[in-house]
């Protein structure tokens, strides 16, 4: 799957569904057939795979072993909610209440992509978010990415 890139304002319907938009449905050209998967994100948000990529990671959790506590709850949290979803005839996707109810998200939301996953935020707190931006970002590149092309 080629990266996703974007970040696009949405409003959801009285029901809960998302019109999917036009410029991010042209990077996920399996949609329609094979689907997606949203699931609780690790903050006060939700995360939408393409159901191809959803595989591969649930595919990773099979292979880690369910005899470790840790392992068998941090599977249970990650899957918790996890809801495929289609594409109706209008391009909408039907978010469940549930999961729209555990990241606080209303009317408003953003779709920000992230590599090979769309973050699903209620607006208000994706701009609060932004706003707390690390004072002096060039520090924290540093200190995240500096070390990765360094010998050993």
């Amino acid at each position: 799957m080629s990266q996703l890139i974007g970040e696009f304002d949405c409003k959801l319907d009285a029901k809960g569904r998302l019109m999917v938009p036009s410029g991010l449905k042209k990077q996920l050209p399996a949609v329609d057939a094979e689907g997606l998967v949203i699931h609780r994100g690790f903050e006060k948000h939700l995360t939408i795979y393409a159901k191809a990529e959803w595989d591969k990671i649930t595919a990773e959790l099979a292979q880690l072993n369910s005899f470790e506590k840790k392992t068998r709850e941090f599977i249970r949290y990650f899957t918790r909610g996890a809801t495929e979803l289609s594409l109706d005839a209008s391009g909408r996707v039907l978010l469940p209440k549930s999961l729209l109810e555990y990241a606080g998200i209303g009317a408003e939301v953003v779709l920000a992509c992230q590599f090979d996953k769309i973050e699903v935020w209620a607006k208000d707190v994706y701009d609060t978010q932004l706003d707390n931006e690390p004072e002096n970002f060039a520090n924290l590149a540093e200190e995240v990415m500096g070390g990765r092309n360094k010998d050993v």
